[in-house]
């Protein structure tokens, strides 16, 4: 794992490439405390700050070829290298190093872009062609490892994280307003959309080429489902279940190569106990375990951790996490992930990476994925109970189905049916929507946009999030299976716009910890996506196959445990007695006028009511957080929002 950085283009001196250079590599130096390099040709640069895991001693970078016509500057892990190298040395290729950096190059110039097809693997990375000065940049399947660009004076510059773009000359931070309605909805924009102006993302399972003729990218890869209409071969429920476990046994056994100890995160749950029990049986030594643990009982979990470490035999630490805490760390988390966000739950795992780091060790494997590849998440669940309703609009049946939805909110099971048929039913959703699965999450994120300020809501004028998720949804989703169509819209924009971002990657590099999830190595995807729903949703039982492929793991306890999802306190944490000063003095009415994005008579009441409040409902809570991670993230960057005002008090 490493932090990259790049430009291609007409528009830097010669004699200040260096240094624009050496800034970009600065921005992002906490990615890759082991090693730094830069390479610099005409009109072209490549930077790199390094994590060595693989090949410590001579896997420099930017890397060159044997040739000298390529140089690359890769971020990430191929964790089928060694399979690779073995392949291309029978084809008479000679390796320097043992790094999969070589291996990359190598397949780079048999296979050029296309090579991406054979990578299995989490990466990011540039690659230059001196011969036909053009630069390539690509970005893994999943969208676990980030890559950002933006053009000015005639040069593209990309780099790991935005902060690295902005320390060009002449790139200013500036919001995107229409990118913060899609987060104020959507919990992500929409890529290539940031919430930086005319900052880019390259989108997961993209390459781009930049050369004389402009920027030209294209997908490799797109998840997909079969037809609704189509009869799958007859398999049994057995022997998919024994394919199941062998490609997760081999995911997380190429997952575990490295040239320093790998642990795992251990939350307590089904998804990375499993990570955690394959792993514990691959390696020859007592697997490190971590985890989080909170004070609330609505959120913690170290029973079930407990539980699985004493079956498991693991050596465990795990840290607990606050909600003074998170009020502490947040300015600096939200700087990490540079975006708003709607929830806190990346502050516990900024929290938890730096036990993993402080311990010594740069890797662990998480269980994250297995929610949307096996239809983990209530949201599934939901849009069945929700699809039964429209069918039988009089069952006395719907509060009781609604109730064991969420077994973990003990307010929600308090309410009455007539509430609880409204909350869940009330929207009167058309059941042919492509986003029905979905619809009721964004209603409940988009409460938070009545706090924008008339200048604001003015610019957005029309603007539809959900309608531009929807223009990006692909030709044959509309034949897929109503549960294939819900995973396909949170695996492709939640999970690589919020989950592997905000609470992944960004958290986790912060203090120069790598990340691997064997639930996305793209065999199992493609494995899971082939299943008919009944092997994913069983009636209202989550991840149905996956447990019967795994329920020898795991102690019975674990095994078929009710999914309980990671949160983490949200108003709480910044409305208790002694919060930080900083919540007050971003949430003053001076302040927010000054930004210019909320209405400061509005915010002030919202957070007066938060702290009059013992615990916000989820609607508050999430305009809470929406609104304050907003104003750190205009300090934290300085960005323009074009809509300040002075407040007259």
């Amino acid at each position: 794992m490493c932090g990259i950085g790049g430009f291609f283009g007409t528009g830097v001196a010669p004699e200040r490439s260096r240094s624009i250079l050496q800034g970009m590599v600065n921005a992002v130096e906490h990615r890759g405390p082991d090693d730094r390099g830069i390479f610099v040709g005409d009109g072209v640069g490549l930077g790199h700050t390094r994590l060595s895991i693989v090949d410590i001693s001579d896997g420099h970078q930017p890397m060159s070829s044997g040739s000298g016509r390529f140089w690359i500057s890769f971020n990430g892990e191929i964790f089928n290298h060694v399979e690779l190298r073995q392949e291309l040395m029978e084809r008479g290729r000679r390796f320097r190093t043992n790094s999969d950096t070589e291996v990359i190059l190598h397949l780079f110039e048999e296979h050029g872009a296309d090579c991406v097809s054979l990578l299995n693997g989490d990466f990011a990375f540039a690659i230059w062609d001196g011969h036909e000065r053009r630069m390539t940049l690509a970005r893994d399947r999943m969208g676990v490892r980030p890559l950002y660009y933006a053009s000015h004076r005639d040069t593209v510059f990309f780099a790991s994280e935005v902060k690295a773009i902005l320390r060009v000359p002449g790139i200013d931070a500036e919001i995107d307003p229409f990118a913060l309605d899609q987060i104020f909805t959507l919990w992500a924009p929409v890529a290539p959309r940031t919430i930086f102006k005319n900052i880019s993302e390259l989108p997961p399972a993209h390459i781009m080429a930049i050369d004389a003729n402009g920027l030209r990218s294209r997908p490799y890869w797109q998840l997909s489902f079969p037809d609704r209409q189509t009869t799958s071969r007859t398999v049994s429920m057995k022997d998919r279940s024994e394919e199941l476990l062998d490609l997760l046994d081999d995911a997380t056994r190429i997952r575990l190569r490295a040239d320093v100890p790998v642990g795992a995160y251990l939350s307590g749950g089904l998804d990375s106990s499993i990570v955690s029990a394959l792993a514990a049986r691959t390696i020859s030594s007592r697997l490190r375990t971590y985890s989080v643990t909170f004070a609330s009982a609505e959120h913690d979990e170290s029973s079930y951790q407990d539980e699985v470490v004493r079956a498991l035999g693991t050596e465990h630490s795990s840290v607990e996490c606050l909600p003074q805490d998170i009020a502490r760390i947040f300015p600096d988390v939200v700087r990490h992930m540079e975006t708003p966000v709607v929830r806190t739950a990346p502050a516990p795992l900024f929290m938890l990476s730096g036990l993993v780091r402080d311990h010594g060790f740069k890797v662990v494997l998480t269980g994250e994925g297995a929610d949307e590849v096996f239809a983990g998440y209530d949201i599934f669940k939901e849009a069945a109970v929700r699809r039964f309703c429209a069918r039988q609009p009089r069952s006395r049946f719907r509060s009781h189905l609604f109730r064991r939805l969420y077994p973990y909110l003990p307010n929600l099971s308090q309410q009455t049916p007539e509430y609880l048929t409204s909350f869940f039913c009330g929207g009167d959703d058309a059941s042919d929507s492509p986003l029905f699965s979905h619809l009721p999450r964004f209603r409940s994120t988009s409460a938070a946009k009545i706090f924008f300020s008339g200048d604001f809501r003015a610019t957005l004028g029309g603007f539809d999030a959900a309608q531009t998720l929807i223009d990006r949804l692909p030709a044959d989703f509309k034949r897929w299976a109503p549960l294939h169509q819900a995973q396909y819209i949170e695996t492709t924009f939640l999970l690589p716009g919020y989950i592997l971002s905000s609470q992944g990657d960004r958290v986790a590099m912060a203090h120069g910890v790598e990340g691997r999830f064997p639930f996305l190595d793209h065999r199992v995807v493609e494995f899971a996506a082939k299943l008919p729903p009944g092997a994913k949703l069983k009636g209202l039982s989550e991840k149905h196959i996956l447990r019967e492929a795994t329920k020898n793991l795991l102690p019975p306890s674990i095994a078929w445990r009710t999914k309980q999802p990671y949160r983490a306190p949200d108003c709480d944490p910044f409305s208790m007695e002694g919060a930080p000063d900083y919540v007050a003095e971003m949430l003053s009415p001076r302040a927010v006028a000054q930004v210019g994005i909320f209405s400061p008579q509005a915010v002030e009441k919202l957070h007066a009511k938060c702290r009059r409040q013992n615990s916000a409902g989820f609607r508050d809570s999430t305009a809470f957080v929406s609104i304050l991670s907003t104003q750190l993230w205009q300090q934290a960057f300085g960005a323009s929002t074009k809509y300040q005002s002075t407040y007259a008090a």
